[in-house]
């Protein structure tokens, strides 16, 4: 395989239902440049998540647009939005999330999450329960998105009859991600993302007015209202971190959920182990979230100094990726990684990234892909593929299928 096309491989939708082949490819040169002005290309496990906790590798949105390649900064910036604080370095960053997770979790909501798994079973019930008497489904229009969608608009607070009308500004936003979207400074591109993030904020702003006059039990109130050490939060930094807990609280969720069914669908031992034994299915979802992780790659990192990666020397300004999908079935890393099997011992995966940036929302996605896998696998009666590949989404960022339908004999 020339070396000069894996960046495009990496991200060409040809190689969409199955990057692995690429992947492994990728991995037989851990630190790969490309071309001049192109990004360092990281894949192995131990790598990976050494620069994911380096303090000298920066996710500053300033630092990106300095190196040339941040459409979504732009987006950002004249957006109306400050970055949220995913798109930030210390110590700002971490006032910020602090200040979330002290609404999100604990020290001072340390069971909002759990206390909400009655609600969501009742949602996930309710959604299959939607099924009828139709013997074929798509997994992902009348399961996958939904149950996610839902939950997130219960917990910020966010009317869920709401949903079409933000949809449609997450989603420029989304692929907005993917680096084949950045298509060559696509003027209409990147206005179309430039605007759905001010028409979100718009939006938003609308709640989080209302939530600083009348307080509700909501994770909005709770960023309007926050009064703790680190200080409380601008008014356009509740609107930012909104737009984030808004958009990454479903849409990882939905692939995560969809990549699990069709996994458990082509190793259909297990998912009658997951039938019998719903307590399976937190060893499930850990190793789904290293075998097939709805979040493949972080393309959005530079270095501010100098960085030496196994005798490679990445100068100072640089881009980074890290393919997370690639460390996770690291050879170095984990026996037999191409196999899937929740009974490892050790799944230390790369699926919810590591360090600072580590995802915010994981015990929320964790929970609700541990709800909704056991509760398909106990009631769909024979489930099976209808087309394998399915259809998939045109991200390389955020990978999963599109639709997946399933064909079943009957609902228990």
């Amino acid at each position: 395989m020339p070396q000069a096309s894996m960046l495009r491989q990496i991200t060409d939708f040809a190689n969409r239902a199955d990057p692995y082949p690429v992947y492994r490819e990728l991995r037989r040169t851990p630190v790969l440049h490309e071309e001049e002005g192109g990004p360092y290309i990281i894949s192995s496990y131990y790598d990976i998540k050494a620069l994911l906790h380096d303090p000298r590798i920066s996710s500053d949105a300033a630092n990106l647009a300095a190196a040339g390649d941040d459409e979504l900064g732009q987006a950002e910036e004249t957006g109306g939005l400050p970055p949220s604080f995913l798109r930030l370095d210390p110590p700002e960053h971490d006032r910020l999330r602090r200040i979330a997770n002290s609404a999100f979790g604990p020290p001072h909501r340390p069971r909002r999450i759990e206390n909400m798994r009655g609600e969501m079973g009742g949602i996930v019930t309710e959604l299959i329960d939607n099924f009828g008497d139709t013997r074929q489904i798509d997994l992902v229009d009348q399961f996958a998105y939904p149950f996610p969608v839902t939950v997130i608009c219960r917990l910020l607070g966010v009317p869920r009859e709401d949903e079409p009308k933000f949809r449609t500004w997450v989603d420029p936003l989304v692929a907005s991600l993917d680096p084949d979207t950045r298509q060559g400074g696509d003027a209409e591109f990147q206005k179309s993302a430039q605007e759905a993030r001010m028409q979100l904020g718009m939006y938003l702003a609308g709640l989080v007015e209302q939530r600083a006059k009348e307080p509700r039990d909501d994770l909005l109130s709770d960023l309007v209202n926050s009064h703790g050490p680190d200080g409380s939060m601008g008014m356009m930094e509740v609107l930012s971190t909104s737009v984030l807990l808004l958009i990454a609280g479903h849409e990882t969720t939905v692939n995560l959920i969809t990549n699990g069914m069709l996994t458990l669908l082509r190793h259909p031992e297990i998912l009658g182990r997951l039938r019998e034994d719903p307590g399976l299915s937190v060893n499930i979802v850990e190793e789904l979230l290293r075998y097939e992780p709805p979040v493949q790659l972080v393309p959005q990192r530079t270095c501010i100094t100098d960085i030496e990666v196994r005798g490679v020397t990445i100068p100072k300004g640089s881009r980074i990726w890290l393919v997370l999908a690639a460390g996770n079935r690291d050879p170095e890393r984990f026996k037999d990684p191409e196999r899937f099997d929740p009974d490892r011992g050790d799944i230390q995966h790369l699926g919810f990234g590591s360090g600072i940036h580590s995802c915010f929302g994981a015990p929320l996605a964790r929970l609700e892909a541990q709800l909704a896998l056991s509760e398909l696998a106990r009631r769909l009666e024979n489930p099976r593929l209808v087309e394998d590949p399915p259809p998939y989404r045109p991200n390389a960022v955020l990978r999963g299928p599109r639709h997946l339908n399933i064909a079943f004999e009957g609902l228990r």
